[in-house]
């Protein structure tokens, strides 16, 4: 992971340097000073895009502009050996950074960072899976043959994640992923941990069973061992739950989803508290995890996002808050509708009271700065726009029900500003085999609906006719 580079400082290098540092100061000030004074929804709109940067950079633009060019121009040699030797913040290469991409991980980073009060940071990926794979890998070096690594994951959570752990680590690369059944319970996660253990690993709410844990009592247990916690945010997003602030040290997020939620394209991130706690050898690492595998890891594997998505998805990060409280509101009227239909077996969504984890997920999911909202005026639980539900009679009447949807999509897709429904039997966890998907609490009869912005009455008049039909 280390930056091999042997350049010596020249005078000129060294201006280059002490320019950078006097700008750097200046943009922790203005964090300081400013940014982290302000409200979610003045972060989700400005992200670390000022007026003076687009007086001084950017011929005025108000929304940050999308930077297509792979590369940077230097002025000469001391600036490009600076650059280069990361003594410099630098465009040089868009697989390592661009300017756009920059204004994407300062976003996401005071998002999730929102309440913290610690620093945080970020690193822009070109997708949620290569989010999850570059989170991990620093933590699985294997400096011995015979050294038999694992790491503690919840087995409820998406198909790829379950592939990607399952087959590229453990099949592949021989590293155990022990998994934890009942995330509930601490027993479980302390039972799997012993002194080869790398990290903890947990999805909530889980895709699609709706799957969660005490964000803190797992923390808890991690650091004890001085491991980390990493934590798959990406169905509650910054607007309802931060784990950062409940003491995971690490976020990754499928910003594909709820994050980009006009559908417009695939993109990712890792979000990092400084520091983290970890048993690893370098320190720079645990001081600024994840600006450390955007510099490093990144550069060399190359899961870049591309600058273009990152302006596509900071415009639709800008309503966040709201687009999150409209989708949850709906999402809850559809459940209600749902558990009391006659052709539905069961209904998996945390904001209904009898839901076995409405507690648990009470205590952590939170309508961000509702309490500050005119319409609100005090704290206010949301739980979010994806649910699940058993449709009754097994396998053939759920695909009945499916095949006869109008105004819902079919598809694999979630968190959009429509609604979309699949059967993750035969879609997101078809691969994982039906071992597995029952480990996971999946069943063939499943449906995964993610609700949208439409007005719930229709959403509720398309169930109601394709379940008389199941």
């Amino acid at each position: 992971m280390e930056n091999q580079n042997d350049t010596a400082i020249t005078p000129g290098m060294q201006e280059y340097i002490n320019q950078s540092d006097r700008i750097r100061a200046e943009r922790t000030n203005y964090i300081n000073s400013e940014v982290k004074k302000w409200r979610f929804d003045t972060i989700a709109v400005h992200g670390l895009y000022s007026v003076q940067d687009a007086l001084n950079f950017h011929q005025g633009a108000i929304i940050e502009p999308a930077f297509l060019s792979s590369s940077q121009a230097y002025r000469d040699s001391d600036e490009m050996a600076a650059a280069l030797a990361y003594k410099i913040p630098t465009w040089c290469y868009s697989r390592i950074a661009n300017p756009s991409t920059y204004y994407y991980e300062w976003t996401l980073a005071l998002l999730e960072g929102y309440g913290f009060s610690g620093e945080t940071s970020c690193c822009s990926t070109s997708s949620g899976m290569s989010a999850i794979f570059s989170a991990v890998t620093p933590f699985l070096t294997v400096k011995r043959r015979d050294e038999p690594i694992n790491f503690v994951a919840t087995a409820q959570c998406y198909g790829g994640t379950f592939q990607q752990f399952t087959v590229r680590l453990m099949k592949e690369r021989q590293i155990e992923c022990r998994w934890v059944v009942d995330a509930t319970d601490i027993d479980e996660w302390a039972s799997k941990i012993d002194g080869n253990t790398r990290f903890l690993y947990g999805e909530l709410p889980s895709n699609p069973q709706l799957g969660f844990f005490d964000i803190a009592q797992v923390a808890d247990l991690a650091h004890s061992h001085e491991l980390p916690l990493i934590v798959d945010s990406t169905i509650a997003t910054p607007a309802l739950l931060r784990p950062l602030c409940h003491g995971a040290d690490i976020v990754v997020q499928s910003a594909t989803k709820s994050l980009t939620s006009s559908g417009f394209g695939i993109c990712g991130a890792v979000i990092s508290r400084k520091p983290i706690t970890a048993n690893l050898e370098e320190a720079a690492l645990r001081d600024d995890f994840a600006f450390n595998i955007k510099l490093l890891q990144n550069r060399d594997l190359g899961p870049n996002l591309h600058p273009m998505q990152a302006i596509l998805t900071l415009n639709d990060i800008r309503t966040l808050r709201s687009k999150m409280d409209l989708m949850s509101r709906n999402t809850m009227q559809v459940a209600k509708f749902l558990q009391d239909h006659p052709k539905v077996e069961r209904v998996e969504y945390l904001g209904l009271k009898n839901h076995k984890l409405h507690e648990l997920a009470s205590k952590y999911m939170w309508l961000v700065d509702a309490e500050h909202d005119e319409l609100y005026q005090k704290p206010v639980n949301r739980y979010g726009h994806l649910m699940s539900f058993c449709v009754a009679g097994g396998i053939e009447p759920a695909r009945r029900f499916f095949d006869s949807l109008q105004r819902i999509w079919r598809a694999t897709d979630l968190g959009r500003i429509k609604s979309v429904a699949t059967i993750p039997a035969i879609s997101t966890h078809q691969q994982q085999g039906e071992e597995a998907r029952k480990m996971a609490h999946v069943p063939g009869n499943m449906v995964r609906l993610c609700v949208g912005a439409e007005h719930p009455d229709d959403i509720i008049a398309d169930l109601d006719q394709a379940l008389h039909k199941a």
